[in-house]
């Protein structure tokens, strides 16, 4: 693991850089995206319906396949829904 996905690990998708806690939250839902550019970080999925989690999400990321302005898309895995397997990335 290189020095960006260590310091990547076990935070939040779209937490500051700058926040000196970029973990999850109590009382906060979150969904662990694996594989792909945001491997390991949180999704918060609080207040989310089951159908809306069942949609998965295309999340923006400067570090995937199309750079700025790409999206990384993620859904739930049937063995656990809590966490998203990376589908692949769009434009």
């Amino acid at each position: 693991m290189n020095g960006d996905e260590q310091i990547m690990r076990g935070r939040v998708y779209g937490a500051d850089h700058d926040d000196p806690d970029p973990g999850p939250r109590p009382g906060r839902e979150y969904a662990e995206l694996v594989g792909g550019p945001l491997d390991g970080l949180l999704l918060d999925v609080t207040g989310w319906s089951a159908a809306r989690r069942g949609e998965g999400a295309a999340l923006a990321t400067e570090i995937g396949r199309y750079g700025p302005g790409g999206r990384a898309v993620y859904g739930p895995t049937a063995a656990d829904p809590r966490k998203w397997a990376w589908r692949g990335d769009i434009r």
